[in-house]
């Protein structure tokens, strides 16, 4: 607020010259505040933090700025200067400091391409159907092994909570998705099943936006609903699914 006040008092750049005691005014504050901060000495904060500033650079730039705020802090106190990590931390957010990051540790199973046109979400986060296959939930996982990565599509009735339809393989290939949905129509047409009132719900990967994905949908008569982009309670019933044993006979089968 006070540095606010200092910048605007006297602003030449707009041609306005106003004294403190017109802007406290519609500020609705004391003048007396704004003067009393002025001639306030430092703080003890403000002064520990004016030492420990130039330490934590000093450590930062002669470990090739690669030190992150656990590493800069744990090296400060080898040196002898007793200081908190959240103290560390919070002074390389104001000198703009960040150790060197990782590369991604995690696997993208789905890319969202905005070229391609997106159904409405028809589910809105009920997750409920009055009957089996009325409403079906898709989604795609992965699993690390020792030799390598297995992604698994599968399809969830909303009604039963029955895995309808799974895929599974070493690569993220395209037809994986649509091979999961294969399934779970053959499975439920074997039964007799009518498809006609289905509604199948996915999150906006490219896999079930893709022109291949909703043909499939048409031909069975499946009406598509995707949900919207980075928010996974949209698809929260098949992003908590427990697939532990699901992925489990599916490493069996891939390997």
């Amino acid at each position: 607020m006070i540095a606010f006040i200092d910048a605007h008092r006297n602003n030449v750049s707009e041609g306005l010259k106003w004294g403190v005691e017109p802007i406290c005014r519609v500020l609705q504050i004391a003048p007396s505040t704004v003067y009393a901060a002025r001639n306030r000495p430092p703080s003890a904060r403000s002064i520990r933090d004016a030492e420990l500033k130039p330490e934590i650079l000093r450590v930062w730039e002669q470990n090739l700025s690669v030190y992150g705020a656990d590493k800069v802090w744990d090296q400060l106190n080898k040196d002898g200067i007793r200081v908190a990590r959240c103290t560390v931390e919070r002074l390389m957010t104001e000198m703009g400091l960040q150790g060197c990051r990782r590369g991604r540790v995690f696997v993208r199973t789905t890319e969202a391409d905005e070229s391609l046109g997106r159904p409405a979400d028809l589910v809105e986060r009920r997750f409920r159907a009055p009957a089996p296959n009325r409403l079906w939930v898709a989604d795609l996982t992965y699993v690390k092994t020792h030799s390598g990565w297995v992604y698994v599509a599968f399809i969830i009735d909303v009604f039963s909570r029955m895995v309808v339809g799974w895929q599974a393989s070493r690569s993220l290939r395209a037809d994986l998705a649509i091979d999961a949905l294969e399934m779970a129509v053959f499975n439920r047409r074997r039964g007799g099943a009518d498809l006609s009132q289905l509604t199948h719900h996915s999150d906006r990967g490219v896999q079930y936006l893709s022109v291949r994905y909703s043909e499939r949908l048409a031909e069975n008569e499946i009406v598509a609903s995707v949900g919207s982009k980075g928010d996974s309670f949209d698809n929260a019933m098949a992003e908590s699914f427990n697939e532990a044993s699901l992925c489990q006979e599916a490493i069996l089968i891939a390997a």
